[in-house]
């Protein structure tokens, strides 16, 4: 059995981002339960990979991509995984499994605000109708995403009709017998994550007047005009723009935060809140299907709309009692959000598509 693994989506510098981390560590996890090659476009990918076969082809934002199945087919696989739906097929010889992460942007289609006019303009004609989607999913033998909530949407509104497996995102392993969390003096808030609308980063800089005392800090890369909106939301002196942090600088801002606080619309998953159960920092989070079900019965929930009420879930934190509860929850609920695990259900998803009849030209 030959299985390929499209990791071309693993970042060439600087530090994994999301799709990235989830290619570089399932590809890990999965090669040691069965036989797998890696596909890249640039060697410099392989630093942040684990040392496996691989082949370089094209890159996946070449005009070459929808026919790279023709560079695939000569080296013969049984299958192949992509973390992406976006992975071309026309004239495959083998099987194919593609990743759906979430559908976000059909129901929230602001793009990013620093891009250009055009691309603004493409990215919201994409989203405008399910059609693309449900030809992306039309292609492969099987799909993947990372959550049941987005199951139940590719269903709810008909993306395919081929088999959909959960493979859940995980996160980088911690220490196995951590000490228990005690709250600290400090009231230290933590935000991670990009400032798309839909992000609602408005809520958590407006809370902040309902919470004096607390601090925010906001750690990815802020444009300029984002970080003048924000701090006029906000109380002077409550925000800390970090402005991008190392993975080391963020780790050591959970481990001291009284809690991360996420009051998104929509979201695929929410690694975040899995990187802040895992050491044991409570979450307190928009009461939306999919933080429910990465949350548990750890995370406090709040109306992401209502910057009042979202404070006063962050102030149930100030009883100790409370605090420790949700800490040791928090730890508990990360716990099923394992690479391992999630490799265990990708191999018998790769196995049994590298089973079927190999197609004479699935198509595109």
């Amino acid at each position: 059995m030959k299985i390929l693994f499209d990791c071309r989506y693993v970042v060439k510098s600087g530090h994994h981002d999301g799709i990235s981390r989830f290619s570089a560590r399932l590809v890990e996890a999965l090669a040691k339960r069965m036989p797998v090659e890696m596909l890249i476009s640039d060697e410099a990918q392989l630093r942040l990979l684990p040392d496996l076969p691989y082949h370089l082809i094209s890159s996946e934002t070449s005009l070459r991509e929808p026919w790279v199945a023709r560079q695939i087919n000569r080296l013969n696989p049984d299958a192949v995984f992509s973390p992406l739906q976006t992975m071309g097929s026309w004239g495959r010889r083998y099987g194919l499994v593609l990743t759906l992460h979430d559908v976000i942007y059909h129901r929230h289609r602001t793009p990013p605000r620093n891009l250009p006019w055009y691309i603004r303009l493409g990215w919201w004609l994409y989203h405008l109708t399910w059609i693309p989607q449900r030809r992306a999913l039309g292609r492969p033998d099987e799909v993947v995403t990372v959550s049941e909530t987005t199951k139940r949407l590719i269903a709810e509104h008909k993306l395919t009709k081929r088999p959909v497996t959960v493979v859940l995102n995980a996160t980088d392993p911690v220490d196995e017998n951590p000490p228990a969390r005690t709250p600290g003096a400090g009231r230290d808030l933590v935000y991670m994550g990009s400032f798309m609308p839909y992000k609602n980063v408005d809520t958590l800089a407006r809370a902040m007047h309902h919470l004096p005392g607390h601090t925010l800090h906001l750690l990815s890369r802020m444009p300029a005009a984002e970080r003048t909106r924000l701090e006029a939301l906000a109380p002077a002196g409550s925000l800390v723009i970090h402005d991008g942090v190392t993975d080391a600088e963020y780790v050591e801002l959970l481990e001291r935060a009284h809690a991360l606080v996420h009051a998104s619309l929509d979201e695929g998953f929410g690694i975040p809140l899995v990187e802040a159960m895992s050491v044991g920092t409570p979450v307190v989070v928009s009461d939306i299907p999919i933080f429910r079900e990465i949350g548990g019965e750890a995370a406090v929930y709040a109306d992401p709309r209502d910057p009042a009420g979202f404070a006063a879930a962050v102030r149930t934190l100030e009883d100790p009692a409370e605090w420790r509860r949700r800490s040791a929850a928090a730890r508990t609920e990360a716990e099923r959000f394992d690479w391992e695990r999630s490799a265990d259900v990708l191999y018998e998803v790769m196995r049994r598509v590298a089973g079927k009849a190999r197609p004479e030209d699935a198509g595109f």
